[in-house]
């Protein structure tokens, strides 16, 4: 209500004798029911869960397969294709904080403020996504330089547009409810989608396209490089083929994406605070940046984050190489990477059920821990089918953790960000958009680090074996270097101050909070019925 009109109700009554008022013209004073507590169905955690899968789908996609499609199948030139994919990613880190700027200046409407994101973005992206698995008819000669420039666009684009998609979805896991208890119900649903996201791409992508592979064959003196014969006999179909295969794979992936941002749009309703709807306008970006950088344990939870995540991207970066290397388990890295992926997907309902059981911190040093004996285990053994499957099943258990817990540990990050700062709406995007900058970043400084070491190493490109010092670099990239990487991340984790108690002490203060912006919602009606009964 307004400051004067709540001065002039309670002057009119003052002003009264105490018996013009009877007992029976009194104001009655009506006793708030306290309001219940507000409970996401089953339906729409899943609904909202579901939205996760398109980033992931296309993700896995991108990763696992990109560098192979541009050398192999769109025919570019491998220095230019290095250039596409690390411009890309650098691209792709640099899009979240500028899209979290703008989500921050976006306004309430009828769909919300991070809804119409998600709607508009779809479309572009899918039909980027499309045009990135596309091989022109360019002039011949040219397929590399005219390429490199079609799969630049393309690819940042793509990154541009699915970060409009999944910077606001990230940041709605803070408007879907303001209990910290359904907040996590629904990260644990996300995450285990998200896990299902990464298994199905992988699946997709390598089931349709896994013949685009290009054959290596041990030349006349003895060393092992990719047959340049076999390349330049390949027949015109057999290229188209695969070339469709691409198309069809991602056809069949932008379907899904469709599908799934169409669930999240029908069954989530974005809410908006009580206390923030009172606020006039959103704080100005770079002040609510300042803010942000400033706030203790969002620092310390990025800082541990990001040492944990460099850590399994450095084995996820590095996987495929030390399986067909290392190990000389060349056919079953597919294989591999699916028990990975499924003993995570089944293990994060555990995960869930550990956090609200025993707190998110004792969750995060046992299960980023349990990964250290296994890389141990695979640093000292020697080549094992079975132990190595053993050790890919225990390595999802910790995958799973640290794909749940960032998510479900900054919307308390948030709360207490918002007890210390009431006066300061729409900073919730820039809390997930800078987290998923600093994610990509150490995805960025794994590659770099990883290939720097890999050519100080000698190795050699797109060989059927490597020299012993490569074989090695991989294993001290796969086990010993990300062991070191968890251990530093969990001395961080230390100082993160936000444990149990007192996440119960933000509940309580900002139940308080909302309680208190509703029942100044409701002041206005109590001084009309005042001024009737005058």
């Amino acid at each position: 209500m307004a400051k004067g009109e709540g001065a002039e109700s309670g002057s009119a009554a003052g002003l009264l004798p105490t018996s013009i008022l009877q007992a029976s013209e009194r104001p009655v004073q009506v006793k708030k029911e306290p309001k219940k507590k507000q409970q996401l169905s089953i339906c729409n955690k899943l609904c909202y869960a579901v939205g996760g899968a398109p980033y992931q789908l296309t993700g896995c996609a991108l990763g696992f397969f990109l560098q192979i499609y541009l050398l192999d199948v769109a025919k570019v030139e491998p220095l230019p294709a290095s250039v596409i994919l690390f411009v890309g990613r650098a691209w792709d880190a640099f899009t979240d904080p500028l899209v979290g700027f703008c989500i921050s200046k976006s306004s309430w409407t009828r769909l919300g403020r991070l809804m119409p994101w998600i709607i508009f973005s779809t479309p572009l992206a899918i039909i980027a996504y499309f045009l990135i698995w596309y091989v022109p008819d360019f002039p011949s000669g040219t397929e590399s330089s005219h390429g490199f420039l079609w799969y630049l666009l393309f690819y940042c684009l793509f990154e541009t547009l699915v970060t409009c998609f999944h910077v606001p979805y990230s940041a709605l896991t803070m408007f879907i409810s303001t209990e910290q208890s359904e907040r996590d119900s629904a990260t644990a649903y996300r995450m285990t989608v998200e896990v299902l996201g990464t298994v199905i791409g992988t699946a997709i992508q390598g089931q349709i396209v896994g013949q685009a592979k290009a054959p290596c064959l041990q030349d006349q003196n003895g060393s092992v490089v990719v047959s340049e014969v076999a390349n330049r006999t390949q027949s015109t179909a057999s290229l188209k083929d695969t070339q469709h295969a691409y198309l069809l794979a991602a056809g069949i992936i932008a379907s899904i994406y469709v599908l799934c941002a169409v669930i999240l749009i029908l069954g989530v309703r974005e809410q908006r605070e009580l206390y923030e709807s009172q606020q006039a306008e959103s704080m100005p970006f770079f002040q609510g940046l300042r803010l942000v950088m400033g706030h203790g344990p969002y620092v310390k939870l990025i800082a541990g984050f990001l040492f944990t995540s460099l850590a399994f991207m450095l084995v996820e970066g590095n996987f495929a190489l030390f399986c067909t290397y290392t190990l000389d388990f060349r056919n079953e890295f597919q294989n591999l990477l699916l028990a990975i992926m499924l003993s995570a997907t089944f293990t994060i309902p555990i995960w869930q059920w550990f956090l609200t059981r025993f707190g998110k911190k004792t969750a995060v040093y046992i299960g980023i821990s349990s990964a250290v004996p296994f890389l141990i285990l695979v640093a000292l053994m020697e080549r094992n089918l079975i132990v190595t499957y053993v050790v890919a099943v225990a390595a999802g258990v910790s995958v799973a953790a640290a794909f749940l817990l960032p998510w479900s540990m900054l919307p308390d990050v948030i709360d207490d960000f918002h007890l210390k700062h009431p006066h300061s709406p729409g900073t919730e995007p820039i809390f997930f958009s800078f987290y998923v900058f600093f994610t990509k970043f150490a995805s960025g400084v794994s590659l770099g680090v990883s290939t720097l070491s890999l050519d100080f190493a000698k190795y050699q490109r797109q060989g059927c074996s490597q020299p012993e010092q490569v074989k090695f670099t991989l294993k001290m990239l796969v086990t010993m270097a990300p062991i070191i990487l968890i251990l530093l991340g969990l001395l961080l984790f230390k100082l993160y101050p936000i444990d149990e108690e007192k996440r119960r002490q933000n509940k309580k203060a900002l139940q308080a909070l909302r309680e208190e912006a509703s029942s100044s919602g409701c002041s206005d009606t109590d001084s009309t019925e005042l001024a009737s009964i005058l």
